[in-house]
C-alpha cells in the first residue's frame, strides 16, 4: 500500500502502469495506491465528446489537463481535494464482483461519518440521496465517489476518486459520467465543514483490509515522487 501525495496524472499513469507489470509478474504483492491529482479531465473507454463542455484548448487555458486512458466508463473530473485509489489487485474473470467490493469498501468508509451511501445498478459508483427541492419531486441522486477500472492479465487497475473536500463548481465543466439527471457531492457538502484528507485516506484504508481480508496490503508507504 502505498501513499503517493499530489501527482500529476501522467506521472500516476505511468507508475501505475509499472506496478501493474510488477503484481502480473509475481514481483511486487496487490498493491493499493492512494493520491490526489491537480485538476484533470480524464475521457474512459465510453467517453462521448458531447459530455466534454468546453474545448480541449479551453480546458487547457484554465489549467485542466485532458487524458484519453484505457479504464471503463465516460468523463471524470480528478482535482485537489479528492481522494483517488488504484488497486492494482489480481481479479481474474471476477471483474463485476471486484467492482461490486469496491462500492462495497467505499460504502463503509462514508458510513464512518454516518452517511448511508448505496451502490445503483447500472451505474457504477457511490451514491447518496438527497431530499427534492419540491414537495412531491422525487429525492435526488448525487454521486460520492466514481469508479472506473480497467483489467489487464487478470489484474485490475485505475479505480475509484473519493470526493472529500473537492471543488464541485469544476464538475459543471463536464457532464460527469454522461448522466445529466443525477448531481455530484463531497464529504464536506454532505457534513457541513472541511474533511481532513488523511484522515478519509486512514478510513478508506481499514475499509479495504475489512473487505479485502484475504490480501496482504501490509504497512501504508509514502512514496515520493521528484
Amino acid at each position: 500500500m502505498e501513499r503517493l501525495g499530489r501527482v500529476p496524472y501522467a506521472q500516476a499513469w505511468e507508475y501505475q502502469k509499472q506496478v501493474h507489470a510488477e503484481v502480473v509478474a509475481g514481483q511486487r504483492p496487490p498493491t493499493l495506491l492512494l493520491l490526489e491529482h491537480p485538476r484533470t479531465i480524464t475521457l474512459g473507454r465510453a467517453a462521448k465528446p458531447e459530455n466534454l463542455l468546453l474545448s480541449e484548448a479551453q480546458y487547457r487555458a484554465q489549467g485542466i489537463e485532458l487524458f484519453s486512458i484505457e479504464r471503463g466508463g465516460d468523463v471524470t473530473y480528478h482535482g485537489p481535494g479528492q481522494l483517488v485509489g488504484y488497486p492494482i489487485f489480481p481479479v481474474g474473470r471476477r471483474v463485476r464482483d471486484f467492482l461490486r467490493q469496491l462500492e462495497q469498501t467505499l460504502i463503509r468508509a462514508v458510513a464512518t461519518y454516518g452517511i448511508e451511501a448505496y451502490p445503483s445498478p447500472g451505474y457504477a459508483g457511490v451514491w447518496v440521496k438527497r431530499p427534492a427541492p419540491v414537495a412531491g419531486w422525487p429525492e435526488l441522486e448525487e454521486k460520492l465517489c466514481a469508479f472506473g477500472i480497467a483489467v489487464k492479465q487478470d489484474v485490475a487497475f485505475h479505480g475509484f476518486a473519493l470526493n472529500v473536500n473537492t471543488d464541485l463548481e469544476d464538475f459543471s465543466l463536464i457532464i460527469p459520467c454522461g448522466l445529466k439527471d443525477k448531481g455530484v457531492t463531497s464529504l464536506k457538502k454532505l457534513l457541513g465543514h472541511e474533511v481532513s484528507l488523511d484522515e478519509a485516506a486512514e478510513r478508506v484504508i481499514e475499509a479495504f483490509r475489512v473487505e479485502f481480508s484475504t490480501l496482504d496490503l501490509g504497512q501504508p508507504h509514502p512514496q515520493e515522487f521528484a
